[in-house]
């Protein structure tokens, strides 16, 4: 029998699926009982490869939507088992996946079981190893297994957006720039030349660079380009010979990650350019008429989504996409991780609201 209690609140089984440890990897056990709840559903397809799982009505409806979030979380660091508190006569529920993302996902699992005739077909997905290696996405795996799984005309992600709707999402680049030099001896050192010095053009382009606000369909996207490592050295009596800026590039999802890397490559061309990780961005997808819709059930004003998420993966295979989820972005992955509880609730009355009318 399952341990999940869906007779319960969408916040009380956010705390249940908390409290079962699922960082990244090692997500068989949380993903078991997902699936043993999904089983008792009779209205839903069910599709599971390794621990993603797919549950699908087919109820013919003309249109039809995917809602997905990922079950996996960073580490945990004494924030497991969850409890709940009051900070400012604001209820939070504490604890490690709390934002990112098991309150989304209980959601999705509350109305998935509830809702056997929604007004479109429903797709809901709960998928793996989203906080590592891309390479490893469950969401990726299953967009190349069996893509027809994902097929759709509009698009959710449960990521953490205080309850609110983000459109899309800024793209992300980094690269390594290198310079070069030649070794001697430090109290030769005109005989050398010092590959650290030869890095100070690159900050002082980066230290002068004006990063564009950009307007993409109606929403303002914030760039970003910095400095975030710079290594080099070999020894305190040698002149180094080598030394390396990593730096990082949001971009608006009005610029290709092809336009991306030309840009980089354009601003630090007197240097060599390795690009280390690439992804594009993805356009707010709010003109769909199905965002419309949703927009207009769950109220508020549409934002932009500054961080990458994987609202690119559902953009890269033409479905329109926005994040919907509960909790502030800005405590994920932190140790007082914790999600006001009203947020799961608001997010559980939005979808309902507008998969139900």
């Amino acid at each position: 029998m399952p341990s999940l209690d869906l007779t319960t609140t969408s916040i009380d089984l956010t705390r249940q699926l908390c409290d079962i440890e699922s960082v990244s990897g090692d997500e068989k056990v949380v993903a078991d009982e997902i699936w043993a709840v999904l089983t008792a559903a009779p209205h839903l397809d069910l599709f599971r490869d390794g621990d993603a799982i797919v549950a699908r009505t087919n109820l013919g409806r003309e249109r039809r939507v995917v809602i997905a979030g990922h079950i996996d979380t960073v580490p945990i660091n004494a924030n497991v088992p969850t409890r709940y508190e009051t900070i400012d006569d604001v209820e939070y529920l504490w604890g490690r996946g709390t934002v990112d993302m098991k309150g989304g996902c209980a959601v999705q699992l509350k109305l998935a079981v509830e809702l056997s005739e929604p007004l479109v077909d429903v797709t809901w997905v709960w998928y793996d190893h989203e906080e590592v290696s891309d390479a490893l996405n469950g969401l990726g795996r299953l967009s190349r297994v069996r893509p027809d799984l994902l097929a759709a005309d509009f698009a959710i992600l449960m990521e953490p957006s205080n309850a609110s709707v983000e459109g899309g999402c800024n793209g992300n680049l980094r690269a390594e720039i290198r310079t070069f030099g030649l070794r001697s001896h430090s109290a030769r050192s005109w005989l050398g030349d010092n590959a650290i010095h030869k890095a100070a053009p690159i900050l002082d382009i980066l230290a002068g660079y004006e990063a564009r606000e950009v307007e993409v369909d109606g929403l303002v996207y914030r760039e970003g380009l910095n400095a975030v490592g710079i290594s080099g050295g070999v020894a305190g009596n040698v002149i180094p010979d080598e030394a390396m800026v990593h730096v990082n590039y949001r971009f608006a999802p009005s610029r290709s990650a092809d336009e991306a890397v030309a840009h980089i490559t354009e601003l630090f061309g007197d240097f060599e350019v390795t690009i280390v990780d690439l992804a594009a961005g993805a356009r707010p997808g709010l003109d769909a008429p199905l965002a419309q819709e949703f927009l207009a059930a769950v109220g508020g004003t549409a934002a932009p989504k500054y961080g990458w998420t994987d609202v690119a993966r559902f953009s890269a295979l033409g479905i329109p996409a926005v994040n919907y989820g509960p909790g502030d972005p800005q405590k994920a992955h932190a140790d007082d991780e914790r999600v006001a509880v009203r947020e799961i609730t608001e997010c559980e009355r939005g979808l309902r609201a507008w998969l139900t009318a």
